[in-house]
């Protein structure tokens, strides 16, 4: 069973960072629940397949040197967590943001992205 901070790293580096159709799909049966929520300044979607095809649609509309990096501390709680993040080539970031989630059975059920502006 994965903990706080292992599922924050799963999240960001083997899901959304994982240009790898295969392997992405063996990390979100792991990290997530069935009944995952994922909400981000987009909207809500609901289910594993939903986050694949979020973390795809991004990864696929991103040139290939974008690369998913953490951005500070990590904080962690009982059943809760949140890590910061730079996406975009390596030392020179396109985007910030943060990734808030909720554990349930050691798994992620609920993320919340928020970007900063």
């Amino acid at each position: 069973m994965a903990d706080t901070r292992e599922l924050l790293a799963s999240n960001l580096h083997r899901v959304f960072g994982n240009r790898d159709a295969r392997s992405r799909q063996e990390a979100i049966e792991e990290t997530y629940t069935d009944d995952v929520v994922f909400d981000d300044p987009e909207g809500s979607v609901t289910g594993r397949d939903a986050v694949g095809a979020k973390a795809a649609a991004l990864l696929d509309g991103a040139p290939a040197d974008f690369v998913f990096a953490e951005d500070g501390l990590v904080y962690t709680g009982p059943n809760s967590g949140a890590l910061a993040w730079t996406f975009g080539p390596s030392g020179s970031p396109v985007a910030r943001g943060i990734d808030v989630i909720m554990v349930r059975d050691g798994r992620i059920a609920a993320l919340r992205t928020l970007l900063s502006e």
